[in-house]
């Protein structure tokens, strides 16, 4: 069905429910009454009456189910929007976990790195406390030497 025939049973759907609509058909039925004036008899008023409401009424029934139709479509597409919005959220409630699990990881190994390097500043601070003893032994040394050779030349002399 092309979009001109689906807008127009959108229309006449719309239009049956207006205010609009309800004077044109009382004036057509005043119309159809008043053709009593113009000669026609009782029954054949009421023949163009019938037919005229019967073939309105399979109209109108035909637009409305076009409607329907037009709606259950879009109804159609909507769930299918749905389903892939939700297809969507699962991925990326999946992305989450992984991102989670990702940055668990890297939360231990920065702490696993903090521990390292704690520890290389604890052996740091021991290599330079081990190095300071050495360097004051060895200026108590040196001092002993230079205390030793200035009594050897003392006594030397």
């Amino acid at each position: 069905m092309n979009k001109k025939h689906k807008s127009l049973s959108i229309l006449v759907t719309q239009w049956v429910g207006t205010p609009a609509s309800i004077v044109v058909h009382s004036v057509l039925f005043v119309a159809i009454f008043a053709l009593k004036y113009a000669g026609f008899t009782i029954d054949q008023i009421l023949l163009i009456l019938t037919t005229a409401v019967s073939l309105e009424a399979i109209y109108l029934a035909i637009f409305i189910q076009m409607t329907v139709n037009r709606h259950a479509e879009q109804i159609e597409e909507v769930g299918e929007d749905i389903e892939d919005i939700q297809e969507g959220m699962q991925g990326l409630g999946e992305d989450v976990q992984e991102i989670s699990e990702d940055v668990d990881e890297i939360s231990e190994d920065i702490e696993y790195i903090q521990k390292e390097q704690a520890d290389d500043n604890k052996e740091d601070q021991q290599a330079q406390e081990t190095l300071k003893k050495i360097e004051d032994g060895l200026q108590s040394l040196l001092k002993q030497i230079e205390h030793l050779k200035h009594h050897s030349m003392h006594d030397v002399r």
